[in-house]
């Protein structure tokens, strides 16, 4: 998946008998998304009643090997995402210097987010607004940053960069974050032989999930354990962890932290690049 993808990890296709149509009639295809979200479906109602039926915490703690059902709520996060259209999500970015904190609003159907940044044991000089996309950061100095980011973003005043690949850690965490929605599930059988395991039960914001791991984004040998998800019953994504090779901490993400408000557009922030 977009933290757990590499080389070895293929999407799964979902392969559909065309029956011969009658001389006359219309043959209607369902797009691609239509399919796997029913096939999530079943998915979601399976893990439901096998979280309810895993126990109170009481249970061995991990890490251990991923059951089918673990492995299938997993691959579903990302498609999870891309179904609801968007999420509200605050990044806590780590830094020597000072962290920042980054609270706002990803479409992952457009591949754009928006939001707030604020700084945390540092100066104000890094407040204000920011928009990127999958190659570009885009920022918008405030003197006084609200909690909030505007419905209405500033027409002017936004400086833009290209996105940093290695080096930033505020870069790789808004990388992070702009991944883990996917137009289509990952596929549950490589999950685990790429590093994918449990890891214990918790509570996000008074939800019930279960923790797993994974490899980092590029799937090497060696980077099992970087990441950690905090999944629900259904396979909704409540929480991710993520080591970053710039800094010893890792960065936080935490989705639904407050409404969802869909990103607006922003000048110099073309959606999907």
């Amino acid at each position: 998946m977009g933290l757990l993808a590499s080389g070895r990890v293929r999407s799964m296709r979902v392969r559909r008998g065309l029956p011969q149509r009658a001389t006359g009639t219309r043959r209607w295809l369902r797009p691609r998304w239509v399919v796997a979200a029913t096939a999530v479906t079943a998915v979601a109602a399976i893990g439901v009643v096998a979280f309810l039926f895993a126990g109170n915490g009481s249970g061995p703690a991990g890490p251990r090997t991923l059951t089918p059902d673990e492995a299938n709520r997993l691959a579903i996060t990302r498609f999870r995402n891309y179904q609801a259209g968007g999420r509200a999500v605050t990044i806590t970015v780590p830094g020597t210097g000072g962290g920042l904190v980054v609270a706002g609003s990803i479409d992952y159907r457009a591949k754009l987010g928006y939001g707030v940044v604020h700084g945390t044991g540092r100066d104000t000089s890094s407040d204000g607004l920011i928009a990127w996309t999958a190659t570009t950061v885009l920022v918008h100095p405030m003197a006084n940053t609200p909690p909030q980011a505007p419905a209405s973003p500033p027409g002017t005043d936004w400086y833009s960069r290209p996105r940093q690949a290695s080096g930033s850690a505020l870069d790789t965490a808004l990388a992070i974050a702009l991944g883990l929605g996917s137009d289509r599930p990952d596929n549950a059988q490589l999950l685990p032989q790429n590093g994918a395991a449990w890891a214990g039960l918790d509570h996000v914001r008074g939800h019930p999930v279960d923790v797993m791991t994974g490899p980092d984004a590029t799937g090497k040998p060696g980077s099992a354990g970087t990441v950690r998800y905090w999944i629900g019953p259904d396979g909704t994504l409540y929480r991710v962890q993520a080591a970053v090779a710039s800094e010893p901490q890792p960065v936080v993400i935490d989705f639904d932290t407050q409404n969802y408000v869909p990103p607006p557009p922003v000048p110099g922030a073309t959606p999907g690049r």
